[in-house]
């Protein structure tokens, strides 16, 4: 005898594996639903990594908040303001920073010319910028030293304009076009019409391509002479690194600071510069999430066909064990087992499945780029060179227990109906 009570052991029984129609049904219902459950692990652990990273590395190069004035000009006596910030509980780092555009000239080369590209000139202090940013791990050739008139130059700048380490750059200011435009306004016989000259010191990886082709790095002097505003040591603002960059903290903490430094200061972060887009990706997750979960509705009223089938088909047992005083629950129960173990099974293979993916995930994309000749995955436009994923144990639980409660509840209408079935009506039906 078994130890089971007899519901779940006959719904056990009629599942076993036979060479019949609703056997091979049944096997399609599990196929279903493990499908569903996995493709819907692997699709929010792969949006849910995909925002993780974005958002470090957004932070790991322009950090958590951003001090300014609120008015033009620079921020002069910068140190005592940066201590002040750095008082409050929170707070991981200050450090100062000056953005420049700038016009680039490279060193000029028999057989492969010079080439002229705009970009961001951002001055930094080598000594404060490791406490709010992932600069100084991000060098990939050369020395992250950044001595006066020397720059440090990303992968995506030097692979485009064949800029190597030693090399000779021709940089070009804004008061560097100023002074020409008075030289020329004054008719001045000889007019400078050359810029300052830097050295490329490192090669940088930033992480994200359009970092790698659009920004520089150099001294904050240097920053802050190409600039024009920074009398040689002056800062266009401050750059914070929180200890806990989420959003709630990061609103609270922007308010705090504005509060703090009155309206003589602007105080921005980075959520407020990249909603747009973060919004966006949560949005494109939600709706991912509700459209994927029909796979597995249509794999629950795949299962509900079924048993529907398997009722009709056991119609005569249905009534044989209605005579010998079954109960309507009974009989309700031996239907939603199968429902039940249906859901169970397909919902273990899909997170096994799942699981396996997102482990090679990597392997498998790479594959099918050497199999397919383009990319699937196309760092240009993503920004990562890999697939990335996060497996959020929350978020596997609402997808696991969802997909089985839909199963469960695609075996209610069927065993309702051999719920209330008569025994005399259907040992009449056979």
């Amino acid at each position: 005898m078994s130890s089971l009570p007899y519901e779940l052991a006959l719904a056990l029984r009629y599942l076993r594996p036979k060479r019949t129609f609703v056997s091979i049904i049944t096997l399609i219902c599990i196929l279903g639903v493990a499908l569903g459950v996995a493709v819907l692990i692997i699709v929010i652990s792969v949006m849910t990594g995909f925002g993780i990273q974005l958002r470090e590395r957004l932070t790991g190069f322009s950090a958590h908040l951003r001090v300014e004035r609120a008015g033009p000009g620079a921020i002069a006596d910068w140190r005592p303001l940066m201590d002040r910030i750095a008082t409050n509980a929170g707070v991981r780092g200050v450090a100062p920073y000056v953005n420049a555009q700038v016009l680039v000239e490279t060193q000029p080369d028999p057989g492969r010319g010079s080439h002229v590209f705009g970009v961001i000139a951002r001055g930094v202090d080598p000594k404060l910028e490791g406490r709010v940013s992932d600069l100084t791990n991000n060098l990939i050739q050369g020395e992250f030293r950044l001595t006066p008139k020397s720059v440090l130059v990303p992968v995506g700048l030097a692979s485009d304009h064949q800029i190597r380490v030693g090399d000779r750059l021709e940089v070009y200011s804004v008061p560097t076009f100023r002074q020409m435009r008075e030289a020329q306004r004054r008719n001045e016989g000889d007019v400078f019409t050359g810029g300052a000259e830097y050295w490329v010191r490192g090669i940088l990886d930033l992480g994200m391509d359009d970092l790698n082709n659009s920004v520089m790095i150099t001294s904050l002097v240097d920053g802050a002479d190409l600039w024009g505003e920074g009398d040689g040591g002056g800062a266009q603002g401050l750059t914070v690194m929180l200890n806990s960059p989420d959003e709630r903290t990061t609103e609270r903490m922007t308010r705090h600071l504005r509060q703090v430094l009155g309206p003589d200061y602007f105080v921005g972060n980075w959520l407020t510069k990249n909603r747009p887009f973060l919004d966006a990706l949560a949005t494109e997750k939600a709706m991912m999430f509700y459209i994927l979960f029909f796979i597995v509705i249509v794999a629950a009223f795949g299962n509900m066909s079924a048993l529907i089938t398997f009722v009709v088909q056991k119609t005569r047992e249905i009534g044989v064990l209605k005579a010998l005083g079954a109960r309507p629950a009974s009989v309700a129960m031996l239907f939603l087992g199968q429902s039940a173990v249906v859901g169970v099974l397909g919902v273990a293979s899909g997170f096994v499945l799942g699981m396996l993916a997102l482990h090679y995930r990597n392997e498998f994309l790479h594959f099918m780029n050497h199999r397919l000749g383009f990319d699937l995955f196309p760092a240009s436009i993503y920004q990562f060179s890999g697939l990335p994923a996060r497996i959020v144990p929350g978020d596997v639980a609402v997808i696991c227990g969802g997909s089985l409660v839909i199963c469960l509840l695609a075996g209610v209408l069927p065993a309702l109906r051999a719920a209330w079935l008569q025994p005399v009506q259907a040992l009449r039906n056979e």
